[in-house]
């Protein structure tokens, strides 16, 4: 407890503070504009804004959130045949809390739930399989939804229902990996970052290696946690490689993350999924970022299983969440934030999940002027 007392330290927040105001000025003064930096991790958004950093930060470093909410980066299509599913009869739907109020082009989770759907909200996929083991008679359609994070545990609990043999169990896999999603944003030519802020639960995962990619670019980038003072740290080592010239990819969150990753969460994804190309919200398809299920489980894929109807989706007008993903703009830059979309009638995703930008920019940053969206 004690090794986690200085990330919270106040009198070490505001040394940094100063270290970090200091270092962005001479960047910002030496690039004739503001640093972009980019973090690519729900949780990191959201301490980002409850701790108020954007406004501290503010005057020569601008920092924007990219696709780091697995929830707000879902396809429109998928969450259309989401509801599809739900739609089916025979059929209940698992899934975690935050998918259920994401809106479709037509409906929701939460709306088919209100007209009669069977949805379950489960903690984990293993109470999903448990619940199919206790009800043969019903089909149950889990939504894997996430990154690299939760899509181990959703591996396992599909080896779990091979192991019980389970007939009445199924994943509906939209899975997403992160490394070729910054890819594609260093690939867009309306877009310059200066450097990522790296997640630390799905780098705990797939490791310091993973952003080899990176390092070839000699981006400047960091993996840290959560609390404010690792995340002003990571900014101020991304600050220093900049005045220095140098770009790599640092393991500031050491004390979680290791240079190869978790191994055996890496095997069990690699034994049940393959790679494949995936649609996200705001990008398209980006090549080899999803997961699909893999040949020898494939009597536990649901758009196998099941035959749905075609799918057209439509994107709501207004919703500016594709650019907000892309860190095109800032939540508040959408014509729909606060006076149509807000948590409690959300247009889009990134308005609905807690680690989405639009909910953490209206929880903690609605005083906030000036957050400026591309220059």
């Amino acid at each position: 407890m004690k090794d986690l007392e200085k990330f919270r330290d106040p009198r070490i927040a505001k040394a940094l503070i100063k270290e970090v105001g200091a270092l962005a000025a001479r960047v910002a003064e030496r690039l004739g504009r503001r640093v972009v930096l980019m973090e690519v991790c729900g949780t990191h958004t959201v301490a980002i804004s409850r701790a108020g950093l954007r406004g501290l930060l503010g005057d020569c470093l601008d920092l924007r959130s990219g696709p780091g909410c697995p929830v707000c980066v879902a396809d429109y299509a998928d969450i259309d045949r989401m509801v599809a599913f739900a739609r089916l009869p025979g059929i209940t739907v698992g899934t975690f809390g935050d998918m259920v109020r994401v809106p479709g082009s037509v409906s929701s989770l939460e709306r088919e739930r209100a007209a009669g759907a069977k949805i379950r909200i489960f903690y984990s996929p293993a109470d999903a399989v448990a619940y199919a083991a206790d009800h043969p008679e019903r089909e149950v359609v889990f939504l894997g939804v996430g990154f690299e994070t939760t899509a181990p545990a959703v591996a396992l609990s599909i080896k779990e229902a091979e192991s019980r043999g389970l007939k009445n169990f199924s994943v509906f896999v939209t899975h997403k990996v992160v490394p070729p999603a910054l890819d594609a944003l260093l690939g867009d030519p309306e877009l310059k970052i200066d450097g990522f802020i790296l997640p630390g639960h799905v780098s705990a995962i797939i490791g310091l290696k993973a952003y080899d990619s990176l390092n070839s670019r000699r981006l400047p980038s960091v993996i840290t946690g959560f609390e404010a003072n690792d995340i002003l740290d990571a900014v101020r080592q991304l600050l220093q490689m900049m005045l220095a010239g140098e770009g790599r990819v640092i393991n500031g969150y050491a004390r979680v993350v290791r240079t190869a990753g978790n191994m055996i969460a890496q095997q069990q994804m690699a034994e049940v999924f393959d790679i494949a190309d995936a649609p996200w919200r705001g990008f398209g398809i980006i090549p080899d970022s999803g997961l699909v299920m893999g040949e020898r489980f494939k009597k536990f894929d649901a758009l196998d299983k099941f035959a749905l109807p075609p799918i057209k989706p439509r994107v709501p007008t207004g919703c500016a969440c594709g650019d907000i993903l892309k860190g095109k703009l800032a939540p508040r830059d959408c014509t729909l934030f606060e006076r149509v979309c807000k948590p409690m009638a959300p247009v889009g995703p990134c308005m609905v999940s807690s680690e989405g930008a639009c909910a953490a920019y209206y929880n903690y940053e609605r005083h906030l002027k000036g957050v400026a969206a591309v220059e």
